[in-house]
């Protein structure tokens, strides 16, 4: 069942949940994503970073939403981190039910703007928009880009900016990063700002660098108004460390022979998040 993030994440929003967003740039990993939530009948978020579409190309976009709209469970297929309003535009015609315009680098009034500017264009076709305020941390070369410092959200701008902006969800800086945290830094989640934050909006939030955070942590993020949470590296680790283990078999060739441990290896971690974000068993709702 093929969503938009808007009716997705009001009743995990309602019902005080929340939905991983696993970023997905081949069909091994779209595989694995999809038959975790169905087995557990969980909703999903397939989201694709532009630079991971640049890699797999419109057409891997239109087999994820044709997975979608079969699928047993509710499923969004979301543009992670659109960059410009052209480049949002461009997944928009692709298919997209959801879009993410990320204009956080810029002032307020410049992110402002170009956020009004999409979701001007995406509603008037039921595509939902994800804003975003502050900055992002980026741990690692492989991650996602990000700021070399996070910059913590404003609680005070942020009504200001969802008002002005008519964003869907929003993305807020809270102290997490893209990437996985090396083993001598310890992540920390400003849960206080959370509960500052979810006070003054009624609108889903969005918690980006899920990955390697702790669980009590994440848990209570849930608790305090996080309906989404993007999750990448955790995810794509186990599936190529599985897949460096299979290969050591010198014979294996084909993608048939090689590609099911790993998924199975990445289903567990996908399993374990739907649990944690307390959305096993709720598809059900939709």
């Amino acid at each position: 069942m093929l969503m938009n993030m808007k009716d997705l994440l009001a009743v995990a929003r309602a019902h005080r949940f929340a939905v991983p967003a696993y970023n997905i740039s081949s069909s091994m990993l779209l595989k694995g994503a999809l038959e975790a939530a169905e087995e557990v009948a969980a909703p999903v978020i397939i989201a694709i970073h532009p630079d991971e579409l640049a890699f797999v190309g419109t057409a891997f976009v239109t087999m994820a939403l044709e997975e979608g709209r079969n699928a047993s469970i509710p499923v969004v297929v979301h543009l992670d981190h659109g960059s410009s309003v052209e480049q949002v535009m461009g997944a928009i015609r692709a298919g997209f039910t959801s879009v993410m315009i990320d204009a956080s680098e810029l002032p307020l009034e410049q992110n402002i703007a170009a956020c009004k500017e999409v979701t001007t264009l995406a509603h008037t076709v039921n595509v939902s928009v994800e804003g975003e305020l502050g900055t992002i941390g980026e741990l690692d070369e492989e991650a996602e880009a990000g700021a070399e410092e996070v910059v913590f959200v404003e609680p005070d701008e942020v009504k200001y900016f969802v008002d002005a902006t008519d964003v869907d969800t929003l993305a807020v800086a809270i102290g997490t990063s893209h990437g996985l945290y090396p083993k001598d830094m310890k992540p920390e989640i400003r849960l206080d700002l959370l509960r500052e934050i979810n006070e003054k909006v009624d609108i889903p939030l969005v918690l980006h660098g899920g990955s390697g955070n702790p669980d009590e942590e994440i848990a209570q993020a849930v608790e305090l108004g996080i309906c989404k949470i993007n999750i990448s590296a955790d995810m794509k680790s186990v599936f190529y460390l599985k897949a460096r283990e299979v290969l050591q078999n010198p014979i294996l060739r084909e993608p048939s022979s090689i590609y099911p441990e790993c998924i199975d290896a990445m289903k567990v971690v996908c399993r374990q998040k739907f649990d944690l974000f307390k959305s096993t068993g709720k598809a059900a709702l939709y």
